[in-house]
Order: structure tokens, then sequence, then C-alpha cells
């Protein structure tokens, strides 16, 4: 970490000839030395990525030279980059690959500290306001990158079942996936059962070539994808080999009672009610289930009512069942995704807006 001595800090108050930014009247300027010039070049990034995007996000200037980052703009602006900055330094510490999103996920995550304690004041307990994190041995402390992510990865610890709704890119299904294998790698379960509806209405899977698994496994890929950025290839094939990992699609889970396992139901969204019901009747004791899914991404036939959206509806309210709701803002994948989503969204919006106005009289 950087040490208290190598860092100054000065405000210049009052009006300022040469305001950062139009309408800017006080302009502060934070100067952070970092102990270990390795570990600060990952923390600004490649060609300094990280630093210019924590630039965009903080609407502030950082400008780096060697290990030293100086960082310009408000002193609300300038005191959330140094918080941001050093929390960056410490997951690099300790051996955390950083990456844009991770900005942005220290960025949410200062923001909260900063909403609990006063400016003046630090937290008292290390930690206390860190957003939740799962750890697996490949990929190690894996934290949420925003407060919805956080809420999610807290009701995976504290309930038996979770279900998350929300846009493609929030990370549902990867955090998921690493929270199965965390369980899986603890002991705390002997299985990992991942399913999604193999055809997105209706499962018909004859007409495809292959085998049972060529058939079912395209579907599947983003599943496979996910277990292979928490755990080693050959303990993945070692697992899918035993039985201890299954992925099978939603259609094979009919009759069977699944004790001491994970069970993750993925684009839940493309299940029938009577699908849904049957999944959800398979937990059993010692069991944990996570079913995810996207509302808006529904390829049922017109008139089939979606299982997760009725599930929702029918469980609201039961005990030990938590719910989870990510918005466009929550997407952690490239920003451009972001805006995607949040496009679309208003799109939707104005369509459902046009067709409320044609309705009236």
């Amino acid at each position: 970490m950087r040490q208290a001595d190598n860092v100054t800090a000065r405000a210049q108050k009052g009006r300022n000839p040469t305001p950062l930014h139009p309408g800017v009247e006080e302009e502060a300027e934070i100067i952070l030395t970092f102990e270990d010039n390795r570990l600060a070049s990952l923390v600004f990034g490649q060609y300094d990525q990280n630093l210019a995007h924590l630039e965009r996000r903080l609407n502030v200037v950082a400008i780096a030279n060697g290990n030293r980052v100086t960082v310009k703009g408000t002193p609300e602006g300038s005191e959330l980059a140094r918080r941001v900055l050093e929390g960056l330094y410490e997951r690099a510490r300790q051996g955390v690959t950083l990456a844009p999103g991770d900005v942005d996920g220290a960025v949410e995550e200062s923001t909260l500290q900063g909403s609990l304690f006063p400016a003046e004041e630090e937290p008292t307990l290390p930690g206390v306001t860190a957003f939740d994190q799962i750890a697996t041995r490949k990929r190690g402390a894996v934290r949420a990158r925003n407060a919805a992510q956080n809420a999610y990865i807290k009701a995976l610890k504290q309930h038996e079942l979770v279900f998350a709704e929300g846009p493609a890119g929030t990370g549902k299904t990867w955090l998921a996936v690493g929270y199965a294998v965390s369980l899986l790698e603890q002991g705390q379960a002997d299985r990992l059962i991942l399913s999604r509806p193999a055809v997105e209405a209706g499962e018909r899977l004859g007409f495809l070539p292959g085998d049972m698994r060529e058939k079912v496994d395209p579907y599947l890929r983003p599943i496979y994808d996910a277990l292979y950025d928490f755990m080693e290839a050959r303990h993945v094939d070692r697992g899918l080999q035993t039985g201890m990992i299954e992925i099978a699609p939603l259609a094979f889970m009919r009759g069977r009672t699944l004790t001491n396992a994970v069970v993750l139901l993925d684009e839940a969204q493309n299940t029938t009610t009577m699908q849904m019901k049957m999944f959800l009747t398979r937990l059993g004791e010692g069991s944990r289930m996570i079913i995810n899914g996207d509302p808006t991404q529904i390829d049922l036939p017109p008139g089939q009512k979606s299982g997760l959206i009725e599930a929702v509806r029918i469980l609201d309210g039961v005990e030990g069942i938590a719910r989870v709701t990510f918005k466009e803002q929550d997407v952690v994948r490239h920003d451009l995704v972001r805006r995607i989503v949040t496009a679309y969204d208003a799109d939707s919006r104005r369509e459902q807006f046009r067709k409320d106005q044609d309705r009236k009289p």
C-alpha cells in the first residue's frame, strides 16, 4: 500500500482563474505515490487504460508518472479517485488481475463507503462496507462490482433458493457458477448441476446431429465458459466424467430428487409454468437452487406464459427464497453493451407508450 508520508493533497479554494471544467469554482489536486512500481503499473493499466476509464467515470484528470499519479478535479471527485486507486492497489497486491470493469466496481464500492461515512471519517473496521466476494482456487477472490451484484452474492450465501432477473451482461450466470464452484471446492456440496432450456421454445433436439451431449452442448456453452473460468480444465473434465459436475437440458430434470447439490437453471425466462414447477420441486436435502433469467428476452410462443415470471409472482414472500433484480445500469461487460441495453430498453418504453396512446379513445 502507499505510504502516508508519500501522499500529498492540496485544495485550491475560491475562484480558480483556469478551472478544470466550466463552472467549477474549486479544484483539488491529490498526488499518490505507490511503493511498488510493478503493482502501480497494474493499477494504471496497459497504456494507462484504467486511469482513462477513471477519468471518464469521475470527471477528473489523472496523470501517471512512474509509480506516482496526480489527480485533479473537484474535491469530491479527487477524493473518490484516491479511494478507488488505493483500493485497486490493494487488490493488485493480493494478486487480482485488474481491468476497466474492476475500476467500475471500485468506484461503486468507494461511493457506497462515502455515503456511509462522513468525508473526514474512515471506517473503524477494515472492510466493513466492502462489497461481498466469492473465492475459488483458480480465480481467487472475486468481488462484486456494484450494489446489485453485492446483493446477489449475499442472497446466494443466505438463501436456499435465489431468483435473479435482469439483462444480459450483469454477471448473473458467471457469479452463480463461481459461487457453485466455491461450495464444491469447500466440500459444502457434493454435486454441481447446471441446466437451461436446450432449445428456447420447446427443447426439440431430435433434428440436431450427434449424440445427446453433442446436441445439447451448443446451448450450454455459456455455462461451460463460466466453469472453465473458475476451474482448471482438467478438473472440469474430471468432474464431468465422474458425475460431480452435470450439465443437462431442463427436460432431463423430471423425476429426480437432487440432494447435497448446487443446482443452477439458466435462461429460465424460456421455461413454461409446468417446467418451472417441475424444476423447483427437484430441490432435495442439503441443496441450493439458483434460477437466472431475463424477462425481456422471452422466446416462448405467443400466448405462452413464462415460468420465471409466474414463479416470481407466486413465490413472492415465501420464507427461504430471495429475489434479486438487475437493471441496465448494472451491466458489467463492455461499456458499449451497457449503452446497447439502455437504448433497447428506452425504445421498448417508447413503443409501449405509443401502444397505450393508441388504445385511448
